[in-house]
C-alpha cells in the first residue's frame, strides 16, 4: 500500500468507495480538531483494518458483526490494545450517528475491558537526591530547567516550546502549551528546596 502524504486521508484499496468517503471525512474532523498527527495515523491505521476485515458495509454493519470482529480480534491482545481499537471504533461511529450516516450507535459500553490503574513512575529519594548532586556541575541555565522540571511537572516537549515572555517570576508561573499543542495551562512553580 502506498503512504499517503496527507495522513489524515485513507488511500486503503480494499474499502468500498462509501465507507472510504465517510471515514476521510471523519479523520479530517479529527484534524480540525487538532488532533496530533500520530493520534490521527493511529486511528486511520486502526479503522482501516477494521473495515478491510469486517467486510461490511457501513450501512450495513450491526453491534453483532462489531462483536464477532471484536471477539476474533481480540485473541491474544493485550487489554489496552483490544480498548484502544474500542476506543477508536466508538468514536467513529458516534461521528457517523451525529452525521447521520447511521441511525444506531453500534458500540456498547459493556464491551470495553477493565483497565487496571497502573501506578505513575516516578523518582525515589535516592534518584532524586542523585540528580540534584550531579545537576550542582552545571550550569546556572541547566540547573534552572532541572528545578522547573522538577518543580512543575512540565514535559520535556513543553519546556523546549517556552519562550522568556511566557515566564512570569513574580507570580511564579509559565504558560504552557499542553499535549497536542491544542490549548493553554498554567503550570505553577512550587518551591522547591534549591540546588
Amino acid at each position: 500500500m502506498i503512504k499517503s502524504e496527507k495522513y489524515w486521508q485513507s488511500i486503503h484499496e480494499g474499502l468500498p468507495l462509501q465507507t472510504k468517503t465517510i471515514l476521510n471525512e471523519y479523520l479530517l474532523s479529527l484534524k480540525i480538531s487538532n488532533k496530533a498527527e500520530a493520534t490521527i495515523t493511529k486511528y486511520r491505521s486502526v479503522l482501516e483494518r477494521f473495515f478491510s476485515e469486517c467486510r461490511f458495509s457501513l450501512e450495513e454493519i450491526t453491534s453483532n458483526h462489531v462483536q464477532e470482529w471484536l471477539n476474533e480480534f481480540s485473541q491474544g491482545k493485550k487489554t489496552r490494545t483490544v480498548d484502544l481499537f474500542l476506543s477508536v471504533l466508538s468514536s467513529f461511529f458516534k461521528f457517523c450517528l451525529a452525521e447521520e450516516y447511521k441511525k444506531q450507535f453500534v458500540i456498547k459500553k459493556r464491551w470495553r475491558p477493565k483497565i487496571p490503574q497502573s501506578l505513575p513512575k516516578y523518582l525515589n529519594e535516592q534518584e532524586y537526591a542523585r540528580v540534584k548532586v550531579e545537576s550542582e556541575s552545571l550550569s546556572l541555565r541547566d540547573r534552572a530547567i532541572v528545578l522547573f522540571l522538577f518543580s512543575s511537572g512540565c514535559r520535556k516537549s513543553e519546556l523546549t516550546n517556552l519562550s522568556i515572555e511566557d515566564v512570569e517570576l513574580d507570580r511564579r508561573t509559565a504558560r504552557v502549551k499542553g499535549k497536542g499543542k491544542k490549548f493553554e495551562t498554567s503550570i505553577f512553580l512550587k518551591s522547591v528546596p534549591s540546588f
